[in-house]
């Protein structure tokens, strides 16, 4: 970690902290990372290394402090307008992360807002301050209107422990499950895999026996061990896919869930996708039987995911997204 006293370098990118496994990304930038913690809304008030290590070339600051620094950061990554609006008084060049749909997100807060009127406003907005948005999925770009930038998260499977799948047991990492039933097909999830071995990781107040790693080792050895992974999705507010699904598939592990147009995973060869949840509870039943099909199953999904899900995409484009931040905000300073 980066030393608290160190001035902040010529490259600097200060960051809103949204979900630990999505800023850990960051530290393959090259940048250094002001990390900005103690944030209202949070699980936590500090960094949770429960689902990440602290990235490296970073540091944590207070809001407060980062909007009094000296130095001008080199760009600010934002997740919501909000963000947006803390840092209403800095200079510096603004990215907007879009990491949900809309629709999902109203949902989930339980929020009224016209959706039309919420996406004018904050394109207004960004176009005021000369920002730029680039969304995580096509799916959630689409569904704020912001299309021309989409850069999916990745990851690295040199990261992850050899695939050997020896617990007869699935696996899901879901957080906050409670308030993302119906995001998540979360009835159609328990249908599917009610009564069958699987473990549920994550944080889940008030779900009895359900809570998250102590870290990410425990978490990679979750994924090396267990037979299957599960994500579930309504294809109309959420991705087929999340972070923890591209992790399964970079240790090697077989993915099981429903259709989605979104879907990285190729029905009978890298896992099993089905909308009747008795079918699916069958191919889920057929894996805890045979490890050697998942082992063959989970070479595929770790294949798909060094191909269209990696780090390396992630660190190109997501560059990409920051120089183009810089140039709207210079273009925005010089009309």
């Amino acid at each position: 970690m980066k030393d608290i006293n160190k001035d902040i370098g010529t490259k600097t990118l200060l960051v809103f902290n949204c979900h630990e496994p999505w800023v850990y990304q960051l530290g393959v930038l090259g940048y250094d990372l002001d990390i900005i913690v103690g944030l209202k809304g949070r699980h936590k008030p500090v960094w949770d290394e429960q689902m990440r290590p602290v990235p490296t070339n970073s540091r944590f600051v207070h809001l407060e402090d980062a909007l009094s620094a000296k130095k001008p950061y080199y760009c600010i990554i934002t997740h919501n307008i909000s963000d947006l609006l803390d840092v209403k008084y800095r200079d510096e060049p603004r990215l907007l992360v879009i990491h949900s749909t809309m629709e999902g997100r109203l949902l989930e807060e339980g929020q009224q807002v016209e959706p039309e009127e919420m996406k004018s406003q904050l394109r207004q907005y960004l176009d005021l301050v000369g920002g730029h948005a680039v969304a995580v999925s096509s799916m959630k770009g689409n569904s704020w209107g912001f299309t021309e930038d989409i850069v999916p998260f990745g990851a690295e499977s040199n990261d992850y422990y050899p695939y050997q799948g020896d617990k007869s047991c699935g696996l899901r990492i879901c957080n906050f499950i409670e308030s993302r039933r119906r995001i998540l097909l979360w009835d159609f999830h328990e249908k599917a895999f009610g009564g069958l071995s699987v473990k549920l990781v994550g944080h889940n107040p008030g779900m009895a026996g359900v809570s998250a790693s102590n870290n990410w080792e425990e978490l990679k050895r979750m994924l090396q061990s267990h037979r299957f992974f599960i994500h579930t999705a309504d294809p109309q507010l959420e991705d087929g896919y999340n972070m923890a699904t591209v992790e399964a598939m970079s240790a090697g592990m077989p993915i099981l869930g429903n259709n989605h147009p979104g879907s990285p995973i190729r029905h009978g060869i890298s896992g099993f996708l089905s909308d009747d949840p008795a079918e699916l509870r069958q191919y889920a039943e057929l894996l805890l039987k045979d490890r050697d099909l998942a082992i063959q199953m989970g070479r595929e999904a770790r294949k798909t995911a060094g191909q269209e899900l990696s780090l390396e995409k992630f660190k190109a484009g997501f560059l990409k997204s920051i120089e183009t931040a810089r140039f709207k905000s210079r273009m925005k300073k010089i009309l």
